[in-house]
């Protein structure tokens, strides 16, 4: 039953959608936004408690939300995590214990309507905006991004070009905005003129229509030096993408890993941060 629940849901919610967008297109679309940009996970659970705790925190009020930040102090460089889409600070433990032993000073914080952090929608305009306001903050030598913390990273480059960052670590970005959307409408079904006016709603509200909100686009603006970590066999991210940043970031190093997931969650690819980080 649960099976079917989750095949469906997506379908009437979608559905709900068009039935709106006759009567008021203004709502639905506002709506598809909102759904589009809220986590329906990430939020500390009980086991991750104790070794955020461990970590000095500090929270930061951006605009209307509150973000909270962990620094595990050391006298080295400053490494920034940017976590990914529903997770938190708290999957970066095993990389964040590696790296302080090393005399790395590392620094965390959780997205808006992630982790300890307060607010209900997360997206890359926003993400990238807090991160800039971190990067104030704390002055990273570094910056290592995962999945949608990857993307706001290099799209922060692209709005906040901040030759201080002297490293950059994206593992597995999604790229292109256009096919993140292409499986919106799939999902939910919805018409084409449907993403067309959702389209435009975006132009509106972020300067962008979709197929111009590029990380392979934005990547060629990166004077930084990158490793680019990305499985073969990503499906949630296609590895695709991750050749196009290949080709227009001109420092960056691509390195492509077999079965390690989405996640990269494997003591190799820690080993290839940390040489990337201390060579």
């Amino acid at each position: 039953m649960k099976e079917i629940i989750k095949k469906y849901a997506p379908i009437l919610v979608g559905k709900r959608l068009q039935f709106l967008f006759i009567f008021n297109k203004k709502k639905a679309l506002h709506k598809a936004y909102l759904l589009f940009s809220k986590p329906l996970k990430g939020k500390v659970l009980p086991h991750q408690e104790y070794f955020l705790e461990e970590a000095e925190d500090e929270v930061v009020q951006i605009n209307n939300d509150y973000i909270q930040t962990y620094r595990w102090g050391n006298m080295g460089e400053t490494v920034l995590m940017v976590h990914g889409w529903e997770s938190n600070t708290h999957r970066w433990k095993t990389l964040i214990e590696k790296l302080h032993q090393l005399g790395f000073n590392v620094i965390a914080f959780d997205a808006p309507a992630q982790g300890n952090s307060t607010g209900k929608i997360l997206n890359i305009p926003l993400y990238t905006e807090c991160l800039q306001k971190i990067v104030e903050l704390y002055r990273p030598n570094h910056i290592i991004g995962h999945s949608v913390g990857a993307m706001a990273t290099i799209f922060h480059q692209y709005k906040y070009p901040t030759p201080e960052i002297e490293k950059l670590v994206m593992l597995a970005p999604p790229v292109e905005m256009s096919s993140i959307m292409n499986g919106y409408q799939k999902a939910l079904k919805l018409s084409d003129k449907f993403m067309k006016a959702l389209n435009q709603y975006f132009k509106n509200k972020f300067g962008f229509y979709f197929e111009e909100f590029s990380m392979s686009e934005f990547s060629k603006s990166i004077k930084q030096y990158g490793l680019l970590i990305h499985d073969k066999h990503d499906k949630i991210a296609p590895h695709s993408g991750a050749k196009k940043i290949q080709e227009n970031w001109n420092n960056v190093k691509l390195i492509t890993t077999t079965d390690f997931g989405h996640s990269l969650f494997f003591d190799e690819v820690d080993d290839m941060i940390i040489d990337f980080l201390k060579d």
